[in-house]
């Protein structure tokens, strides 16, 4: 543990440093992000296009969004070479500027902004005038009916869903990309006509129909302009989009067909996987008074205490029926299988108040140590949220195994739908057992950080976190054992911090484990070798 908390207290002081930039939500959302070393990838996975995908998409369904290419040798593809090199010859130190941000990878720098935008709007609302908290209705997200209040409110469940729709979003159209290059072997610009000298970039190996930038670009921006309507993140997703659209192009590697294919094409993947999105039960997620009472009768017809809100005004349960959403990985019956395959010990039994007097030992006796890891793992309101936590991890081992950006698409989308059935399954465990927290229990503990308003029993922390170092596991099998070590402190900073039991930790670790096999399941038959 002190290896780990060594290196927590150094990524510690530099998050400290990064907030004191933030001057305003428009310059930390500005910021270039973390440096990124330019792709240059040690297998260009040129078959990816036989990969399988997530949304059933097969090439065959995009045959009229990108028809054939016009020949290098038309007199269209001629005046599209002119066009390039009247672009390269414009260069200046705001597209240097951006080929410089891009060239470390979409996939990647889509996935630093996602994070920033997750922490910026990851702030729960205050309540109103009558002493009552509006609730976000996911039915209506941007408050169209202007009667609650717009997510989003990136609160774990929100923030993990959305990791995984756009890393999922991302790798079914790189697939696809992937197999229109092989399909129409157009080269780059630059290897056509040998007065082009790329800018900056090298030059690249892949065919360029379509360009797989416009093509992230596309789809990214879709998909999160939706996820974050508020318009200043919208002016901003807007700039990057084009950006990313058009910079391969002002470096003298893409041509204009190139992009306007890629464009098409990202948004005929999003529409696709945007139909899934709208449809998969999170419209009725964060429920109604008449359920919430029907969660604490069951809780109570069973013998036990249940779960109430501990706020000054009591807010209702965050996302009470988040459980029925849909999963990636596995069917309704395997997900209730999982999630209450650990059950909790009965708030009436012996071992059970041993818990509570573990938990009060623990906050009436703070160490340093542990205080640094409460607050390492905290990732609660204006941050990334634990799943975001996690992308941070994975996003060191990505750069360092120079991988194909198709290939770092795929290792997301497996990474980020693991933590989204995590969400699920916690969510409906939390629904179903509907367990107090240690502070209902005995008022006299004092937690070390943030409560959160829904019930204990499973850790959200615990679950993500196994599911995580699980799938991080396999792909990056060098790193286990460090994996394991962070899922394991992850979990314990909340018994630390007194917001969970023994029991809440370890039964989350042991669910989020069997979730993250089950996305390894999935990663062991997608065809990538």
């Amino acid at each position: 543990m002190k290896m780990i908390i060594t290196e927590n207290i150094k990524l510690t002081l530099s998050a400290m440093l990064l907030v004191a930039v933030m001057s305003s939500c428009e310059k930390y959302l500005d910021r270039d992000g973390t440096e990124l070393p330019a792709l240059s990838p040690t297998n260009l996975d040129a078959n990816a296009g036989s990969w399988k995908t997530y949304t059933a998409t097969t090439l065959a369904d995009y045959a009229s969004v990108v028809t054939t290419p016009d020949a290098v040798t038309s007199d269209k593809y001629k005046q599209e070479i002119e066009e390039v090199k009247t672009e390269v010859s414009k260069i200046d130190d705001a597209r240097r500027d951006a080929i410089r941000y891009w060239s470390g990878g979409g996939v990647l720098r889509w996935n630093q902004i996602m994070r920033e935008l997750v922490a910026k709007n990851n702030l729960p609302p205050a309540e109103n005038e009558q002493g009552f908290y509006p609730i976000p209705s996911s039915a209506d997200p941007n408050n169209l009916n202007g009667t609650g209040t717009a997510f989003p409110f990136s609160n774990p469940p929100y923030a993990a869903r959305a990791y995984s729709y756009v890393s999922v979003a991302q790798y079914d159209a790189l697939v696809i990309a992937m197999a229109l290059k092989a399909k129409y072997a157009r080269k780059s610009p630059n290897a056509v006509d040998v007065n082009i000298v790329p800018v900056i970039l090298a030059a690249p190996k892949l065919n360029s129909f379509p360009s797989e930038d416009a093509v992230m670009a596309a789809v990214s921006y879709e998909f999160l302009k939706r996820l974050f309507p508020q318009s200043a993140d919208t002016l901003f997703l807007y700039k990057k989009k084009e950006e990313q659209k058009w910079f391969k192009l002002w470096a003298g590697v893409s041509t204009r067909s190139d992009i306007e294919a890629g464009e098409k094409l990202g948004k005929a993947v999003f529409a696709k996987v945007f139909a899934r999105f709208r449809t998969d039960g999170m419209a009725n997620a964060v429920g109604a008074q008449s359920k919430w009472d029907s969660l604490t009768k069951r809780c109570e017809e069973r013998g036990e205490i249940a779960w109430k809100s501990m706020e000054t005004s009591p807010r209702p349960p965050m996302l009470a029926l988040f459980g029925n959403v849909m999963t990636w990985n596995m069917d309704k019956k395997n997900l209730t299988d999982i999630s209450t395959s650990v059950p909790p010990l009965s708030t009436n039994s012996e071992g059970f108040k041993a818990q509570v007097a573990e938990v009060k030992s623990y906050t009436d006796n703070p160490t340093r140590e542990r205080i640094a890891i409460v607050h390492y793992w905290a990732d609660g309101a204006g941050t990334q949220t634990p799943p975001g936590h996690w992308n941070q991890i994975a996003e060191k081992y990505i750069v360092a195994a120079k991988q194909s950006e198709v290939r770092m698409a795929r290792n997301l989308a497996l990474l980020n739908t693991a933590m989204m059935d995590a969400s699920v399954s916690c969510w409906y465990t939390k629904s179903f057992y509907y367990c107090p927290r240690p502070s209902q229990i005995d008022n006299s503990i004092k937690t070390l950080t943030g409560l959160p308003n829904f019930p204990s029993y499973t850790s959200g922390h615990s679950t993500f976190s196994a599911a995580a170092s699980t799938v991080l596991s396999y792909l990056f099998p060098d790193g286990a054992t460090t994996f394991q070590a962070q899922a394991d402190e992850a979990s314990k900073s909340r018994l630390y911090g007194g917001i969970h039991y023994k029991m809440d930790c370890e039964g989350g670790l042991k669910i989020g484990k069997m979730l993250g096999d089950k996305a390894i399941l999935r990663g062991q038959s997608d065809g990538v070798q």
